[in-house]
């Protein structure tokens, strides 16, 4: 008698591909599905298989969108006098959560860092590139690729401030951080 369970092993396997979940996680989420949540594992199922086929790029910002155009570049109300540039559309989500930003995103794909010809047009219009990038050598690096290849359109770089977090002691602040927070101190 064969008791493999092999489809339960791939329902494990499958959740454990996923980013921040891991073997624990993905055999709790397997038992449960099989076990106790067969509608929920459908719905699941059935969530994926139409995001998958239905979501795509935005054709121009790289954003996630169901059209050619994303919500964000289709929006007249947004300021088109601004364009911040991240690393991935998770990180428009992010930015848009906070609810501080009003301009339009790009996505810098890998594609995109050698041929900024799809950046150029993109950027038509625009006055400010503002880069949300996560802080690191390599990140700076790229802030001064992009600026030194797109300086002929006289704009304006920015990227956002980096520091210390409002409510966290500076003994829970990384060192890359505070010093960050030291270099770009402002007066008061």
């Amino acid at each position: 008698m064969k008791n493999s369970l092999e489809p339960f092993k791939n329902l494990v396997e499958a959740f454990n591909s996923l980013p921040g979940i891991g073997q624990k996680s993905a055999l709790k989420l397997a038992y449960y599905i099989v076990t106790e949540g067969s509608f929920e594992g459908m719905k699941l199922s059935h969530a994926i298989e139409h995001a998958v086929e239905s979501i795509r790029r935005c054709t121009k910002c790289h954003n996630l969108s169901e059209d050619e155009l994303c919500a964000i570049c289709s929006d007249p109300a947004r300021d088109k006098s601004k364009i911040c540039i991240v690393e991935s559309a998770k990180d428009i989500l992010t930015i848009e959560q906070a609810g501080q930003y009003d301009g339009l995103y790009y996505v810098l794909s890998d594609i995109d860092s050698f041929d900024l010809t799809h950046l150029r047009d993109a950027l038509k219009g625009v006055e400010e590139v503002i880069f949300a990038f996560t802080p690191s050598v390599a990140s700076d690096t790229m802030i001064l690729y992009i600026e030194s290849q797109l300086e002929d359109l006289n704009l304006n770089f920015t990227k956002i401030a980096q520091g210390v977090p409002t409510g966290i002691s500076l003994e829970n602040v990384d060192t890359l951080s505070l010093a960050r927070a030291i270099e770009d101190r402002v007066s008061i």
